[in-house]
């Protein structure tokens, strides 16, 4: 799936790559999309919010916005937090998803021409 250290003077094709890239975006969104969804049914749930209402206190939770309406009892509110508690560790995990495949290239990319750069100065 990715280039190892077996294979070190080896990269994968660029459409590998950009396959690889879409792969870890879809899950990354897939993602989201299930924390969004959670939080939809939750404020739905638990602070009897209709679903236009649920959906977009969840969007704004998730977005680092913070809660639009006010939680009607104890349920809602201890709902509430843990759900902002969740969103916000969420934006490090899917960013390092984004990033990963990325990252994992460029220094690929770096030992690549490392290695090469060794080469020529053993060749002189």
């Amino acid at each position: 799936m990715t280039e190892g250290r077996d294979q070190p003077r080896l990269l994968h094709s660029r459409a590998d790559f950009l396959w690889r890239v879409a792969k870890f975006a879809a899950f990354a969104i897939g993602l989201l999309a299930l924390a969004l969804g959670a939080g939809v049914w939750g404020y739905h749930h638990f602070a009897n919010l209709a679903w236009i209402d649920a959906f977009m206190n969840a969007s704004m939770i998730l977005g680092g916005m913070g809660a639009v309406d006010v939680m009607p009892d104890d349920h809602a509110k201890i709902f509430a937090g843990v759900y902002a508690l969740v969103s916000g560790a969420l934006y490090p995990v899917l960013a390092a998803l984004v990033l990963y495949p990325i990252v994992h290239r460029m220094m690929n990319i770096l030992h690549v021409q490392s290695l090469s750069d060794q080469e020529h100065m053993r060749d002189d």
